[in-house]
């Protein structure tokens, strides 16, 4: 697969506010060290976006930005937002960059895993014997729903009084492609699939419901099951192990990822891939990021846990070159760290803890102890 890339990889990367610069730093060294093990020549630039693109450039991203991701091979995200930019209109916020970028390219399929580590069993707020042994993933249509549907906005009422408004809307594509998405990775694990909507109060719920059933005719060898969204996030806390793959809307699939992520002990941990159709090339266009926010009260002290990044280019080798193997050394080198009781302060839950750059100095070590495995294509 390398080969079909010219061992040439285009990476934009955009390190946003708050610690997206100490974290995506941290991961590039990842990067170099892959980029050197396996002759891959990752051709890096860098730009702004979020707060940084707003105090630059007076918008969250720009339209060059957004030329540069289009002709990039992947991109590197770190996180945007804080409370400098709170007061901006929405339209104007930090968070509009991510937004704008996954509707540019078309990165419908947003793939958020939340996997318990048993090194982390007492990291999280739930008993062990809930969350030992805990795989979900959850894929999250992003570029539909309410966060993108017209019309929206605010007005005044013939009283004077105020009132907003958003759109919820789906089309059948749309909701039929990301549930293709979850069928075919539910192949590849536990053969179950959930379907997550409120068809009992919402249209696109029933419609979200009627054809992920059509869908699921085509895949008989995958179990589908369904659940209000309200009752998922209670199921989340009473009995998590009971899901493989979670498929549900973009305002749902926000809400319940960063709920199952929390079950693992911290928001540092985790990665998460938004991919497109594959394009001609076979490959999707491909956007990579931790799924947690710019944390501003910890930006600057280097204290930021740089997993959930580092796991994010895994995710990258995985599905945008093909390189399972490459992409399961470094999983298994981050569960050595662990293993060995290495601590970022959110997981350190009492334990000494090091710095962003002593657990990436960790991870790399590692990975220099592990052999080198024949390295195999996995193409998306």
């Amino acid at each position: 697969m390398v080969a079909a890339f010219d061992r040439s990889f285009r990476l934009l990367v955009l390190p946003g506010d708050g610690i997206g610069p100490e974290i995506v730093g941290q991961t590039l060294r990842v990067v170099e060290r892959f980029g050197a093990e396996l002759d891959i020549d990752f051709q890096i630039t860098q730009g702004l976006v979020g707060g940084a693109s707003i105090d630059t450039n007076g918008t969250p991203i720009t339209d060059a930005v957004v030329d540069q991701a289009r002709a990039s091979d992947a991109i590197l995200f770190g996180a945007v937002g804080g409370s400098r930019w709170d007061d901006r209109p929405r339209a104007t916020r930090p968070e509009m960059g991510i937004l704008r970028l996954r509707q540019s390219l078309d990165l419908f399929a947003n793939l958020r895993p939340a996997v318990c580590y048993s090194e982390l069993l007492d990291a999280s707020a739930l008993r062990a014997e809930l969350i030992e042994g805990l795989d979900i993933l959850i894929v999250r249509e992003a570029t539909a729903g309410v966060y993108f549907g017209l019309p929206r906005g605010q007005a005044i009422d013939a009283d004077g009084a105020r009132r907003a408004y958003d759109t919820q809307a789906y089309t059948e594509a749309e909701i039929a492609r990301i549930c293709h998405v979850a069928f075919q990775i539910a192949r590849t694990r536990q053969s179950r699939v959930c379907s997550v909507d409120k068809a009992n109060v919402m249209e696109t719920g029933a419609l979200w419901r009627t054809v992920a059933t059509e869908v699921a005719a085509t895949y008989p060898n995958v179990a589908l099951s369904h659940m209000y969204a309200d009752n998922c996030a209670m199921q989340l806390l009473r009995q998590p192990r009971q899901f493989d793959v979670i498929v549900t809307d973009n305002l749902f699939g926000d809400i319940l990822s960063d709920a199952a992520a929390a079950l693992t002990g911290s928001l540092g941990l985790l990665p998460s891939a938004s991919l497109s159709a594959p394009m001609a090339s076979g490959r999707p266009r491909a956007l990579y990021e931790p799924i947690h926010g710019s944390a501003p009260d910890i930006a600057g002290q280097g204290v930021a846990n740089p997993i959930g990044t580092i796991l994010s280019f895994g995710l990258c080798l995985r599905h945008s070159l093909g390189l399972s193997d490459a992409a399961d050394r470094l999983e298994r080198a981050v569960r050595a760290v662990l293993a060995d009781g290495v601590r970022t302060r959110d997981i350190a839950a009492g334990r000494p803890s090091v710095s962003s750059a002593a657990m990436t100095d960790a991870i790399l070590a590692a990975l220099d102890r592990s052999s080198s495995p024949e390295l195999t294509s996995n193409p998306v």
